[in-house]
């Protein structure tokens, strides 16, 4: 069944159509206004813009042929078959897959140290010699993949000092102390970009989403539906871009539970196209605006975008209406680009499965920092996974 066909059905089940004269009266999908449709035994006519411009028939001829099939006895309702179709099925490379998982925890510290190393120290004018910031982010990360607390972790880390992966070992209050600090954020969203640029000459399709991650806090208020008290878990929302093929994340970033998912679009994308070359950008309805459209179509990708219900072409915004006219008469064409989106929820579902989509930290600084270490461990296994699979080389500061 085409597109015209499909929303044809949807006007015939849902709106009211009257036959006036020698023409029949069909509201518009939109609901502003009404057009004028003829159809058999006289030559198919409608008033729509659609009709106008193609003279092929439009949604509202097939919706007064539809509704006129149900409404006639003598004529059984044909409604054409919608056919199946076939599941498409992704196969594993499952000797790839095995050497990455046996080998994952030395090459992820092996590539986290040497992502560290690039990292400049602050120069310190006073005080007592502090631990080295690079020891510092490689044991907050490697403690965040381990999944465990920073008192078992300590066995681990010494095992990483004797490999030479640390000049110093810091204390496991170092360890907790430094991850509260604001001052790290900024390295953290760094090192995140800088671990998925090994990817980049693979990566040119990419999603965009928010998921939340829930704390140890608890939010208490009064519900006076029910007369009574609530209390649910508080939790903190991040933020990412990804591409589609490897699940790598790009940029992140952090908020509070109720900032919008589109005031980060922006800066999800520029971050991403300083470094990866954009052809398409998927996002679900929350992004739907005419700022959101042009930050993409300024980086020469195309938006694939979904319209929420009622959007229209309105001809202020040109990106806006030739994405509408495509998603209007090419639906198919335009969901399968856009189905691309489902890969940034198999990046979330890979985050929470092996790193918990819980936070340990209470505070707010701390549990951002907690997010970002979070998807800077799991960049660091899309990137060995990609060594195994693509043989690709793994070269950071280049």
């Amino acid at each position: 069944m085409e597109v015209r066909q499909q929303r044809g059905l949807e006007i015939a089940a849902l709106y009211k159509i009257e036959r006036k004269g020698d023409h029949y009266v069909v509201p518009s999908q939109s609901g502003k206004g009404t057009y004028k449709v003829k159809t058999a035994p006289d030559p198919d006519n409608c008033t729509c813009p659609d009709f106008l411009a193609t003279h092929a028939k439009c949604k509202h001829v097939f919706a007064v042929e539809f509704t006129l099939q149900r409404e006639t006895p003598s004529t059984p309702q044909v409604i054409p078959e919608i056919p199946l179709r076939e599941k498409k099925l992704y196969r594993q490379n499952w000797p790839a897959y095995r050497l990455a998982q046996i080998h994952e925890k030395a090459r992820f510290q092996e590539l986290l140290h040497t992502l560290c190393a690039g990292i400049d120290e602050p120069i310190q004018l006073t005080g007592r010699s502090r631990v080295p910031l690079p020891d510092i982010i490689f044991a907050a990360a490697f403690k965040v993949y381990s999944t465990t607390s920073a008192r078992c972790f300590m066995t681990d880390l010494r095992e990483a000092r004797t490999k030479g992966y640390l000049s110093k070992l810091p204390c496991y209050n170092s360890i907790n102390q430094y991850i509260e600090k604001e001052e790290l954020t900024p390295y953290l969203k760094w090192l995140i970009t800088q671990s998925s640029l090994p990817l980049k000459a693979v990566e040119t399709d990419f999603a965009v989403d928010a998921t939340g991650f829930s704390t140890c806090q608890y939010v208490r208020w009064f519900d006076e539906k029910y007369g009574k008290e609530q209390t649910e878990r508080d939790w903190v929302k991040a933020h990412v871009m990804c591409g589609v093929k490897t699940n790598i994340i790009t940029a992140a970033e952090v908020s509070g539970p109720h900032d919008h998912d589109t005031n980060f679009f922006a800066s999800l994308v520029n971050a991403t196209a300083k470094h990866f070359q954009i052809e398409e950008v998927s996002a679900d309805k929350a992004y739907s605006s005419y700022a959101n459209m042009r930050v993409v179509e300024a980086k020469k990708a195309v938006p694939y975008i979904d319209f929420k219900f009622g959007s229209t072409d309105t001809g202020k915004c040109e990106i806006w209406n030739k994405m509408w006219h495509y998603y209007s008469l090419h639906r198919e064409e335009f969901m399968q680009h856009y189905h691309k989106r489902s890969n940034v929820e198999s990046t979330f579902s890979m985050v929470k499965a092996k790193f918990g989509g819980s936070l340990r930290s209470k505070l707010p600084i701390a549990q951002a920092n907690e997010v970002l270490l979070k998807i800077l461990c799991h960049n660091l296994c899309c990137l060995i996974q990609s060594i195994y699979e693509m043989e690709i080389e793994a070269t950071f500061w280049t």
